[in-house]
């Protein structure tokens, strides 16, 4: 079956993730654009989820509210400016706006090809939109409505099952709407914060259909059963809950034991997220003007509706900032110590960064001043301007928790424009193994070298070699600045190639990201690297960033 071939009706199984044929017409051949890909207009009408997943409903499936539809409202009112980042950096740099201006920063100096760490060739550029466009062909009917946007709750459907309709429908009928959601959101949060590279290894045995799961999918899976168990629950009367009692009770032997990791199917970075979310006991107890004094996820949602921000009319309309300073301020206390902070305010994923302006502060310097100026610059630059925020847990939270609000609660969130790109993997693997991105050789021979002693560390059997380095490292802090700015230029382009077929509509970013970018940069993994389907830069993560 070739790479753009449709997908029959029938369900497929995720177990075995869908390989790319050898026989594929995709041609990657070097110089400009030369993407041939057919498109199998039989099947109309399939839409798949996740790579290898067929999204259909059986007749024993519920109808639920997260059913993908046409995109919910864009909601608009004015959004309140991020800190001054002159007189407030730590609170910029947190901000949601920072991304996006911060990581603009590095993505001009890759459209000059001016990288520290990477070639560029902007003339392949052209090779991603075509493959991202023959993708979103391929799995939807035009004009492509009926793509959801970017969210956890899609890889519950894996294998095209309705997971999360399923559990909803076991809630008796005095469960109101509100109690739903908080659910969903205990759930959804838990979920996304495992969610990071669970690794080659790993792969999770459904009890209920013993089928095998791996990858994203299978932690959705695997933590949706942890959630049904009352695994993160201290209440005796509602097992259907996350709370600060449940995790207190958590180890990594009980993780480990949910998510079935053991030698010879271990999960990477697994006391990384089990520390994790014992963290998160700590920040639900210390911020309970968001999360209540039984310290539950689910009870931001209180917080968000009585905001003085909320406007409810017809509609519940919220500043998507009002829940961003949830996440971003309630969770803070999760993240390691190590990360970046500014003035003793820890920032989370955010990074310095060697492409982004830098304080001289050299004595060899000709311009180097001892003493820095009345704002704390060296030379006109602030030692702040050097970190690169990226927030992609958050963000990831953001997009999944919206889901729930906006499906069950009709929440309408205003300024969802500000969420940017997720820079991880998949998205920012797209852009190598097509060509846009190469690693520079120096930095390819110093991964190579860390991949092997990586190996030679864990025991890891090296089928497919590939360079590797620590999240924190500059090579990678450089791909994910770049991987932000290239999304958004991608989701411009990708509208344009889709014109015709998007009859005066117009795809999202959020859209982009689920059905083409993610998607596509998890298949031509598959394609590029057969053996392992891992990325072409690996990450020696803690479980805590990808």
């Amino acid at each position: 079956m070739g790479l753009f071939s449709r997908r029959g009706p029938k369900a497929a199984d995720d177990s075995q993730p869908s390989l790319a044929s050898s026989h594929s017409k995709a041609s990657l051949n070097s110089g400009s654009s030369s993407i041939v890909s057919p498109i199998n207009t039989n099947t109309r009408g399939v839409n798949r989820t996740s790579a290898g997943t067929t999204s259909t409903t059986g007749p024993g499936t519920p109808l639920t509210p997260f059913s993908p539809g046409p995109n919910s409202i864009m909601a608009r009112m004015d959004i309140p400016r991020p800190p001054d980042p002159q007189l407030d950096p730590a609170g910029y740099l947190r901000s949601l706006a920072a991304v996006r201006e911060r990581c603009k920063i590095v993505t001009a100096k890759a459209q000059r090809n001016d990288l520290k760490h990477f070639d560029v060739d902007m003339n392949k550029f052209p090779d991603v939109v075509t493959f991202v466009a023959n993708i979103i062909k391929r799995d939807y009917d035009a004009p492509f409505t009926s793509i959801p946007p970017h969210g956890r709750y899609q890889h519950f459907g894996v294998g095209g099952r309705d997971r999360i309709a399923h559990l909803l429908a076991t809630w008796p009928e005095d469960i109101d709407n509100t109690e739903k959601c908080k659910r969903i959101i205990d759930l959804f949060l838990v979920s996304v914060l495992l969610d990071a590279g669970a690794g080659t290894e790993w792969s999770y045995k459904s009890p209920e259909n013993g089928r095998v799961y791996r990858r994203s999918e299978g932690i959705a899976v695997a933590s949706l059963d942890m959630f049904k168990t009352g695994l993160f629950s201290g209440n005796p009367n509602n097992k259907y809950q996350v709370d600060k009692q449940g995790l207190r009770q958590l180890t990594v032997e009980k993780l480990a034991h949910g998510l079935q990791s053991r030698p010879g199917n271990e999960m990477a970075g697994l006391e990384g997220r089990s520390q994790l979310l014992i963290r998160l006991a700590t920040a639900l107890e210390q911020s309970k003007e968001y999360f209540g004094e039984d310290g539950r996820p689910g009870n931001m949602l209180d917080h968000i509706l009585s905001h003085p921000s909320t406007q409810a009319a017809s509609v519940i309309i919220v500043p998507l900032p009002v829940l961003w300073n949830v996440l971003m301020n309630g969770l803070a206390p999760i993240w390691p110590p190590s990360r970046t902070a500014v003035n003793g305010v820890s920032l989370g994923d955010a990074w310095p960064c060697s492409s982004m302006p830098q304080p001289a502060q050299s004595p060899t310097s000709p311009t180097f001043s001892p003493f820095p100026n009345s704002t704390g610059q060296f030379n006109g630059v602030a030692p702040w301007e050097s970190i690169l925020p990226f927030h992609k847990l958050t963000q990831w939270l953001t997009y999944s928790l919206m889901q729930p609000m906006q499906s069950i609660m009709k929440i309408q969130f205003a300024g969802q424009e500000l969420l940017t790109g997720l820079p991880e993997y998949r998205n920012g693997g797209l852009f190598i193994d097509l060509g846009v991105l190469t690693l520079k050789p120096h930095d390819q021979e110093r991964g190579l070298q860390n991949y092997a002693r990586y190996c030679q560390r864990t025991g890891t059997k090296n089928v497919e070699v590939a360079p590797m380095f620590e999240p924190g490292d500059d090579v990678i802090v450089e791909w994910r600045g770049v991987t932000v700015g290239f999304l958004d230029l991608l989701c411009i382009e990708v509208n344009k190639a889709l014109m015709n077929e998007l009859a005066g509509h117009e795809l999202s970013l959020a859209q982009i990201l689920e059905a083409g970018s993610w998607k596509g940069g998890r298949e031509i993994a598959e394609v590029s690297r057969p053996n392992t389907k891992e990325p072409p830069i690996l990450i020696d993560s803690d479980g805590t960033v990808f």
